[in-house]
């Protein structure tokens, strides 16, 4: 099933995609990964359908960024990946996307896009482009800690680390 939802992601009301009880549930596991801060980055995740084990990875990198980005890039493209609104359960090792997600995106929206000290958000882009995202689909973020044997983050930050390689080698050819 998760392969007839992969596409790019919808943009559903919210109250036409979050009324419906009868969302289908997928598990995001998500990472980003920096080689410097700023320096060369990757981002990763693995989209699963956990009744039927289907899995959909993806990766992708960017030679001059940070690893809040990347945390947040792998996110946003889990989530543009699904073809229809659906519930996900978001698990990531990044404390600043979930609790983003979970504590801070609404007074950063209500602020103009501003922090409590009224200095400018940082990735607002990015954030903006989660808040559109998170009408489509009901997000429920969850953290891991990194780097603690938990399979499907490993695995992210395998293929994180694994774009930054590639962005090196391309960059010595």
């Amino acid at each position: 099933m998760i392969f007839a939802m992969i596409s790019a992601a919808m943009t559903a009301p919210r109250s036409a995609a979050l009324a419906s009880a009868a969302l289908p549930f997928v598990e995001l596991y998500t990472d980003g990964a920096c080689s410097g801060n700023p320096g060369p980055g990757g981002w990763a995740f693995v989209l699963r359908e956990p009744s039927s084990g289907n899995e959909l990875p993806g990766s992708g990198g960017d030679p001059q960024t940070t690893n809040n980005r990347m945390e947040l890039l792998s996110i946003i493209e889990g989530l543009r990946s699904l073809k229809r609104p659906s519930r996900v359960r978001l698990v990531s090792d990044s404390e600043y996307a979930v609790k983003g997600l979970k504590e801070w995106l609404d007074g950063w929206k209500k602020r103009g896009w501003r922090k409590a000290d009224k200095s400018p958000l940082l990735n607002r882009d990015l954030w903006e482009e989660l808040d559109r995202l998170r009408v489509t689909h009901r997000i429920e973020p969850e953290w891991v800690r990194g780097h603690r044997g938990h399979e499907f983050n490993e695995r992210c930050d395998r293929m994180a680390v694994g774009e930054i390689k590639r962005l090196a080698e391309r960059q010595r050819l």
